[in-house]
């Protein structure tokens, strides 16, 4: 199988990372959670096509976190940072496989953060203990599909309703009743200078992370029971925010921009990871059915903007991704006040780990789904 795939992207670009970073990790702290967007990518593939080194190259980059005890020793808890649950997605696949108990040991390690994590007075998760009464898009990717995973994997099906909770806090506080789109963050107390005194949201719509909740939409679904009475709310928001992210989609190349809704604008530009997160998770929804067939060619439509634009292979035949906003957040020192001049003047970046996995997960679901 692996011959007959060697020309897909999702393998080239597989194949670019492993040779490019054969320690992905290379002595990064637990929570550089890009690495596990990658990591993600590289499972997903792996399930399609497996090849046994997708497999190792994943275990022995989480190997370098996870000591024989089950510890993360790069990990701490108290920080209570939402970013630094993502990483912990790959300990499933490796206890299923394995059967070692120290990828159980560190899964619940990371499990018990989420029991004590500040959380808003409706019980959302903050994004961060420094980030106090705060909900971000981001956070919902990190924490939401592991804390599903989770629920099924050690039969806990309580939880649900928790994550089910996340989910919804999100639509209801960030969500723009006009456009359907998604603001990136929201303040309950509307103490930040970012925050509106009405509705407590962010001014803009960032591409990214919208798309982070759309992927988190799509993979927490791989895990929701499909008698959960929550399970056809969520797919109510899933087709919502489909539909409005269609809405703003580029007409000419079927991509993103940095700032959803304001195309046109100086400064704006067709992002990178946004575009493959939006690709993946609407790829993903058709072939899971989760939403109707006619968004596979929408889908298709940002896959080939993306090759045709943002893809390059240099002369040793590597395969590098093209304008992908290096980082976004919101307040922290200095101070990221969520404009439209913020977020445009945020450095671009080639081979982003973001949108490489986020381009990897995309390329799996088109290339290899029905």
């Amino acid at each position: 199988m692996q011959s007959k795939c060697s020309e897909k992207w999702s393998v080239k670009m597989t194949e670019t990372m492993m040779k490019r970073h054969p320690s992905l990790t290379n002595g990064k702290k637990w929570g550089v959670y890009d690495c596990g967007v990658i990591y993600k990518g590289i499972e997903h593939l792996y399930d399609y096509i497996g090849d046994e080194r997708y497999f190792l190259y994943i275990q022995s980059n989480i190997d370098e976190y996870v000591d024989d005890q089950g510890d993360i020793p790069l990990y701490d808890p108290k920080v209570y940072n939402i970013d630094h649950i993502n990483n912990g997605k790959l300990l499933f696949p490796l206890y299923r496989k394995t059967g070692d108990e120290r990828y159980k040991k560190a899964i619940l390690k990371l499990r018990s953060q989420l029991e004590e994590h500040p959380r808003t007075i409706e019980g959302g998760f903050w994004h961060k203990k420094i980030y106090t009464h705060q909900m971000w898009l981001d956070g919902l990717y990190m924490g939401s599909p592991f804390y599903a995973e989770f629920a099924k994997e050690f039969k806990e099906p309580h939880h649900f309703d928790d994550v089910a909770k996340q989910i919804f806090l999100a639509n209801k506080h960030m969500r723009d009743m006009k456009t359907g789109l998604l603001y990136h963050g929201w303040d309950e107390r509307r103490e930040q200078s970012w925050s509106d005194p009405v509705t407590g949201c962010s001014p803009c719509f960032w591409g990214r992370a919208m798309g982070w909740y759309a992927m988190a939409l799509v993979d927490t679904l791989d895990y929701f029971p499909t008698d959960h009475p929550h399970r056809d709310t969520i797919l109510l928001i899933l087709k919502n925010l489909l539909e409005a992210v269609v809405a703003v989609q580029d007409k000419e190349t079927g991509l993103w921009y940095q700032v959803l809704d304001q195309g046109g604008r100086k400064g704006n530009y067709l992002e990178a990871s946004a575009s493959c997160m939006f690709v993946y998770a609407m790829a993903k929804a058709v072939n899971q059915g989760y939403v109707e067939q006619k968004y596979r060619a929408i889908a298709e439509k940002g896959y080939a903007g993306i090759i045709d634009r943002m893809i390059e292979v240099d002369g040793d035949g590597l395969v590098n991704l093209k304008y992908a906003c290096e980082v976004a957040g919101l307040g922290g020192d200095p101070y990221r006040p969520g404009t439209y001049e913020y977020y445009i003047s945020e450095p671009i970046k080639t081979n982003d780990f973001k949108a490489i996995g986020a381009f990897i997960l995309a390329a799996v679901e088109i290339e290899f789904g029905c």
